[in-house]
């Protein structure tokens, strides 16, 4: 199974990511399924997913949204986070695995997961024993292969010393490039597909968020800004200024710019929609080709 290509991220369904906080929050049940509408009526046929993501209730909607339409798209989920959001329900251990696998198989209503990502690492817990309780999960036919999110470079080799992933999920954006140098070439090298999350880093890349003017309302920044608080500089004003330039020279959104940046540079990405409407600059820049040049040039803009 390859997986390249646009994934709809589904991390707001019910909450904001992982975070206990926020469960029962985040995107709508009505709209979640909107969401879920227009990606697949525009050809989005893979879902990202995390157990934890609203306490679970992103792959419970997901889950019913697919039993609903009778659809079957290519589903990630993530093993890592608390689904309940009890201090010290986290890691990576085989028996804590073995558990919430179950647990997300019967929330998406579904005899196998496509691809089952380890969410972060977890330093209790050799990797040898994870990865070993993935390819026993792959054997049983409960997952069809497994990849890793938020792994670094010496993580990531490490991993592939004692196993294959199929993928690896980190942040990548304009504005976060920091798996550029050796991550990313690692991944070509070794036959792991790059999608990563952020592409519009929190929507700094959306063109919302301007110099001089308050954050708006309900936006990332107005509910949880601590991963982003460090581009508010001079530098990222005055290179959005100048994407925002690039955009509208070529007749689009910035947001559809900032995307297919990254669709330009590595093997998808996941965008994460918070209304059905939001999915028009991510369907565009599936549209819009960049060149090595332009998406040289493009990159300078911040730096």
């Amino acid at each position: 199974m390859r997986f390249r290509g646009v994934a709809l991220g589904c991390g707001n369904f019910g909450g904001i990511g992982s975070a206990p906080e926020f469960f029962g929050q985040g995107i709508s049940h009505h709209d979640a399924f909107a969401i879920m509408d227009r990606a697949w009526g525009s050809g989005i046929r893979w879902f990202d997913t995390g157990d934890a993501y609203g306490g679970g209730r992103s792959e419970t909607w997901i889950g019913e949204w697919c039993h609903d339409r009778n659809h079957a798209p290519t589903i990630t989920t993530k093993v890592f986070h608390s689904t309940t959001g009890t201090p010290g329900d986290t890691g990576l251990a085989p028996g804590r695995i073995r558990r919430q696998v179950e647990a997300s198989l019967e929330r998406l209503r579904i005899d196998r997961i496509d691809l089952y990502l380890a969410h972060e690492p977890d330093p209790a817990t050799p990797i040898t024993e994870t990865i070993a309780t993935f390819q026993t999960l792959r054997s049983e036919g409960l997952i069809a292969t497994w990849g890793l999110s938020n792994y670094a470079d010496a993580e990531l080799e490490e991993a592939v010393r004692h196993g294959q992933p199929a993928l690896l999920q980190n942040s990548f954006s304009l504005l976060d490039r920091a798996d550029e140098k050796d991550v990313v070439p690692f991944c070509a090298e070794h036959g792991i597909a790059y999608v990563p999350f952020g592409p519009l880093s929190g929507g700094w890349l959306t063109g919302k968020y301007r110099r001089g003017e308050p954050y708006p309302e309900g936006s990332r920044m107005t509910l949880r800004p601590g991963p982003y608080e460090r581009l508010a500089d001079d530098r990222v004003y005055g290179g959005l200024d100048k994407l925002r330039e690039e955009a509208d020279a070529r007749g689009v959104d910035v947001p559809t710019l900032a995307f297919a940046w990254v669709l330009a540079r590595v093997d998808g990405a996941v965008c994460g929609p918070n209304t059905a409407q939001q999915l028009d600059p991510i369907l565009a820049a599936r549209e819009l080709e960049l060149s090595s040049v332009d998406v040289e040039r493009i990159g300078g803009f911040f730096e």
